[in-house]
């Protein structure tokens, strides 16, 4: 599972006047680093990057002094330092979709001893925003904000392929298709079941870890990016006993989140 930019995007961020190049490189090599990869060397963080060896050099030791990297010479490796986590701390805290929708989304999910969480797109991949767990059945897999999954087989990213707009759906389904190139043509029929899913009742359905089944409804608001809600179970039943049970609930809680962030602009 990877959001390493592509050549396109790459050669639009560095061709794109009003960016500075030195900047986006420096902040793709801090997306370099992610759980498994915490700690990574030039040479890795150039591959991952497609950027020269000088270039990461000279850009890792900026990123060093300024306090956002940390340089173990033992290993000839860096990881991210204390300040990085500091940014996800405010951003949680100065979020008002956060701050309206988790206590509705935390109310859900211990009525019903169920695991909710909410979303949003970053490159190929679903990252969360939160994310509450109340299922009854030990889980063998935890989720915490900022976490990642993948678009193509959660239900959160098939229900946020369904609403994004046609040019950037064109963009990022051409992007699996090269990605996947064996399971493409399921993959294809199971993104467009889910947007008709979508389009007709509001949410769609995954199960991609056994026993594991998720229903995810997108958020559409004017001037917002695009939120998707889940809510998802442990359980041993198929997915349209699932649907039948938590559809209903998960499209109320969507209903009440677009009302708190009304409310919240108002």
């Amino acid at each position: 599972m990877s959001s390493t930019p592509s050549k396109t995007q790459r050669r639009q961020h560095h061709e794109d006047p009003l960016l500075n190049r030195s900047l986006v490189r420096g902040v793709e090599i801090l997306r370099a680093f992610r759980p498994g990869a915490d700690q990574l060397g030039n040479g890795e963080i150039a591959e991952r990057t497609q950027l020269s060896r000088a270039t990461v050099s000279r850009l890792t030791q900026t990123l060093v002094e300024c306090g956002l990297l940390e340089h173990d010479r033992g290993r000839r490796s860096y990881r991210l330092a204390t300040p990085v986590l500091s940014f996800a701390h405010a951003m949680r805290a100065g979020s008002p979709v956060l701050g309206a929708v988790a206590p509705l989304m935390r109310t859900l999910a211990e009525k019903l001893r169920i695991n909710v969480g909410l979303a949003t797109a970053d490159r190929d991949e679903m990252v969360y925003l939160e994310s509450f767990r109340f299922n009854r059945k030990v889980a063998l897999r935890s989720v915490v904000a900022g976490q990642r999954v993948p678009m193509e087989l959660t239900s959160l990213g098939r229900a946020y392929l369904a609403v994004v707009d046609a040019a950037q759906r064109s963009k990022l389904m051409e992007h699996l298709h090269q990605r996947r190139p064996a399971d493409w043509p399921q993959l294809r029929k199971a993104l467009d079941a889910a947007k008709l899913s979508v389009e007709t009742r509001g949410y769609c359905a995954a199960s991609w870890q056994p026993e594991v089944v998720a229903i995810a409804a997108p958020l559409v608001l004017p001037d917002r990016p695009i939120y998707v809600l889940n809510v998802s179970v442990r359980t041993p039943a198929g997915i349209a006993a699932t649907e039948a049970q938590l559809s209903g609930p998960l499209l109320t809680l969507c209903e009440q989140a677009k009302a708190a962030l009304w409310a919240a602009d108002a």
